[in-house]
C-alpha cells in the first residue's frame, strides 16, 4: 500500500494528504485493447471474462482537474456496454478524444480504466481549479463538458464535447483513484456511507432530468407514471420522485421478487409484466404490441381509474411501441436507453394523432446534478443499494447487472476497507432514519431469468 493510501485510511487531514505524493500506479478496474474482438461469435459475452482489476499508471494531472481517492463506486449499465464491447468498443471513444490534442491524448491508451460514479477524498487539485482543495469529500458526475463551446452554457448535455466520463472517456471510477474534471464535483452528502454515495449520482440524476427538470417531462401533483423496469437504479429512483411530486407511480417489473422490492419504495400500483403477456423475446410484433398495449392500458385503469400522464422509459425495443400506445393523450414518453435495442417501433398513428410528445434524455446537467443531490442532503431522496462488492470482485457484480438479477444498485468498495464508512453527519443520519436509507438492502439477487431478460 502506498504512503497517501495509508493516510486516507488513516484519517489524514487536508495538511498531511498533501505531503504525500502520488502514487506512480493505482489498482483499477479496466479493459484492454487487445482483448477487442473475444466476444465475436460468442452468444453470452460474460463480463467477468474482460474485466480485469489490476494496476495502471496514474495520468499527468490537467489544470482543470482534480485526483480524488474513491472510497466507493457502483455498477452502470454502461460498464457493462464497455466491458461487452458493444454497441461499439469504447476504446473508439478514446481515439476519437485523442484526436483533440493537448491533454485530450493522454485517453488514448491500451487501456480504459471504466465507471461512471465515484465517492472520495479529493487528494489534489489543478492549478485551474478554485473550488476545490484536498481533503474535500466529493461526489464525482458522469457528465464531462466543454466550457468553452457556446451550448454547454445553454444546456451542458447540448454541447458537441459533451461525454460521459468512465465510458467516452478514460481514468474512471471504478478504481482506487479517479481523475475528473473539476466541474464534476460536488458535495458528499454527509449523513451517507462512501457506497451510498456512490450509488446515487448518474442514475438519480438521469431520472431527475427526465422527470422533474426543466429539460423533462416536468411532472406535477396527480400525474400517473408508468415507469418500466422500477426496480433498476433509474426505475427505483423514478418510483421515489413521482411520490415526492405528488405523483402515482405505476411500477412494471419482471418478477414477484422484484415487486415485493417495488412495494418496499412505496410503488401505488405493482404490475408483474408477466400478467399482460410480456416476455422475453425482443420487441413484439405491430398486432402484438397494440394487443398488450390494450391489456396494459386495461390494467392501469382497473387499478387507478386513468391512462398514464407518462412513461418512463430505458428498456427500448421491448417496450417502446407500447410505451407510445398506452400514454394518454397530450401525455409524454420519455427516454434515456435502450437496454433491450435501439432499433424502436412504434405505431406513429397513436403519437400524432393523439398529439403524444416523446422527449430524449441523456444523464444530467450540472445544475440538474446538483438539485438532485440537494433532495439526497436532504434526506427526501434514499440510496437504493442492494448488493456491495469488493473492486476485486468488480466483474461478479457487473455480471449481476448484465444479467438483469440485480436490483436498485450494486455498489463497489474501492478504498474503503468496509461499508458503512464516511458518514460526517451522524446526527442528521439518525433524524432521518436509517431504515429508510436503503430499503432494497437485504433483498439479494433475484432469482435467475431467462438469459437476455430485463425488467
Amino acid at each position: 500500500m502506498d504512503s497517501l493510501t495509508e493516510a486516507l485510511l488513516s484519517g489524514a487531514g487536508p495538511d498531511e494528504i498533501g505531503r504525500h505524493a502520488l502514487p506512480p500506479q493505482y489498482r483499477a478496474a479496466h479493459l484492454l485493447a487487445a482483448d477487442v474482438g473475444m466476444f465475436d461469435g460468442v452468444a453470452d459475452p460474460d463480463v467477468r471474462k474482460s474485466l480485469h482489476v489490476g494496476s495502471v499508471p496514474m495520468p499527468e494531472l490537467a489544470p482543470d482537474e482534480v485526483v480524488v481517492a474513491v472510497m466507493a463506486s457502483s455498477i452502470n449499465y454502461n460498464t457493462v456496454w464497455s466491458a461487452t464491447f458493444e454497441p461499439v468498443p469504447t476504446f473508439a471513444f478514446l481515439k476519437r478524444q485523442a484526436r483533440n490534442g493537448g491533454w485530450d491524448r493522454r485517453h488514448d491508451l491500451p487501456h480504459q480504466v471504466v465507471g461512471s460514479d465515484a465517492a472520495g477524498i479529493v487528494v489534489r487539485a489543478g492549478t485551474g481549479v478554485r473550488h476545490w482543495k484536498p481533503g474535500d469529500h466529493v461526489v464525482a458526475s458522469c457528465v464531462q463538458v466543454d466550457d468553452q463551446e457556446p451550448a454547454t452554457h445553454a444546456d451542458a448535455m447540448l454541447g458537441t464535447g459533451q461525454r460521459i466520463w468512465g465510458y467516452e472517456t478514460n481514468f474512471g471510477g471504478l478504481a482506487h483513484y479517479a481523475v475528473v474534471r473539476a466541474s464534476q464535483l460536488l458535495p458528499k452528502p454527509p449523513h451517507l456511507t462512501w457506497e451510498e454515495s456512490a450509488s446515487v449520482l448518474l442514475t438519480a440524476a438521469t431520472s431527475y432530468r427526465m422527470l422533474i427538470g426543466d429539460n423533462g417531462a416536468r411532472i406535477k401533483q396527480g400525474d400517473i407514471v408508468l415507469v418500466w423496469g422500477a426496480t433498476g437504479g433509474l426505475g427505483a429512483y423514478a418510483v421515489q420522485m413521482v411520490k415526492n411530486a405528488g405523483g402515482i407511480p405505476v411500477g412494471v417489473v419482471g418478477s414477484e421478487h422484484k415487486a415485493a422490492a417495488l412495494r418496499r419504495l412505496g410503488c401505488d400500483v405493482v404490475i408483474d409484466r408477466s400478467a399482460i403477456g410480456l416476455g422475453d423475446d425482443g420487441a413484439p410484433t405491430p398486432e402484438r404490441t397494440i394487443e398488450l398495449g390494450k391489456r396494459l392500458g386495461r390494467e392501469i385503469r382497473r387499478q387507478v381509474g386513468e391512462d398514464p400522464h407518462v412513461v418512463f422509459d430505458y428498456v427500448g425495443r421491448a417496450t417502446f411501441g407500447i410505451s407510445v400506445f398506452v400514454v394518454r393523450k397530450g401525455g409524454t414518453v420519455v427516454t434515456c436507453g435502450s437496454s433491450t435495442g435501439y432499433d424502436h417501433h412504434f405505431d406513429n398513428r397513436y403519437l400524432w394523432m393523439n398529439l403524444k410528445k416523446v422527449i430524449g434524455s441523456h444523464a444530467a446537467n450540472l445544475q440538474e446534478q446538483a438539485e438532485c443531490n440537494r433532495l439526497f442532503r436532504l434526506g427526501h431522496l434514499a440510496p437504493v443499494l442492494s448488493d456491495v462488492y469488493p473492486l476485486d470482485e468488480v466483474g461478479e457484480a457487473a455480471r449481476l447487472v448484465q444479467l438483469n438479477r440485480h436490483i436498485g444498485k450494486v455498489g463497489v468498495l474501492c478504498l474503503a476497507p468496509e461499508e458503512g464508512l464516511g458518514v460526517t453527519d451522524p446526527a442528521l443520519r439518525e433524524r432521518i432514519g436509517a431504515e429508510r436509507l436503503n430499503p432494497l438492502r437485504g433483498l439479494g439477487a433475484a432469482p435467475r431469468p431467462a438469459e437476455g431478460a430485463r425488467s
